[in-house]
C-alpha cells in the first residue's frame, strides 16, 4: 500500500494524513455527488433534447454576458467543432444569440434570449436547490472548507478563470 499523503491546512498550523482507501472513498464521493448535481439538470435537459455540454454554455453565457465564443472555449475546454455543435443548435432554437463584435468585427459575443435565461434559470434553480440543502446540512466550516478543496482541485489556469468570472471578468 502506498504512503499515506500528507495535505498542510491553511498557515500549515495541523498535517492531514490521508491514506489510499480515504483518498478512493473522497473520490466515489464526488462520483456520486456528481451524479446526485446533474440528475435534476439532465430530467429537464432530457425534455429538450438536450445534453450536459448545453448546459454548462447556458451557464457560462449567462454568467458572462457578451461573452466570446473564443472565451467560452477556453472556460468549457473543449474543442471549437464541439462547442460549434452545441452553439448552432442553441442559436437554432432561440435560446442564444451570436452578435458581430463592434471593436473587432470577427468575434461573436454570445447572449441568452429571454427562452435561453429562462431554461437556464430552471436548470440553476434545481441545483441551487440541491448544493443549499447540502449546505445547510453540512454547516458554515464544511461548506468552506468543500470550497477550498475545489479550488486546490483547479490547476492555475482553472483558477485563474474561476476567480475572473467571480470577479466580474470572464
Amino acid at each position: 500500500m502506498a504512503e499515506p499523503e500528507r495535505a498542510t491546512h491553511q498557515g500549515g498550523e495541523s498535517l492531514l494524513f490521508l491514506t489510499d482507501e480515504q483518498l478512493r472513498q473522497g473520490i466515489e464521493a464526488m462520483f456520486f455527488a456528481y451524479r446526485g448535481f446533474t440528475a435534476d439538470p439532465d430530467r429537464i435537459l432530457e425534455e429538450h433534447d438536450y445534453g450536459r455540454a448545453h448546459h454548462r454554455a447556458l451557464h457560462f453565457i449567462h454568467c458572462a454576458p457578451s461573452t466570446t465564443v473564443k472565451n467560452l472555449l477556453a472556460i468549457l475546454g473543449v474543442t471549437k467543432q464541439s462547442l460549434n455543435r452545441v452553439l448552432r443548435r442553441l442559436i437554432a432554437d432561440g435560446l442564444v444569440e451570436s452578435r458581430v463584435g463592434r471593436a473587432d468585427k470577427r468575434e461573436r459575443h454570445l447572449h441568452l434570449t429571454e427562452a435561453g435565461r429562462a431554461l437556464e434559470q430552471q436548470l440553476s434553480d434545481a441545483q441551487r436547490a440541491r448544493m443549499r440543502k447540502a449546505y445547510r446540512d453540512a454547516g458554515p466550516e464544511a461548506v468552506a472548507g468543500f470550497r477550498t478543496v475545489l479550488e486546490a482541485m483547479m490547476d492555475s489556469e482553472q483558477r485563474r478563470q474561476y476567480h475572473g468570472m467571480r470577479n466580474g471578468r470572464a
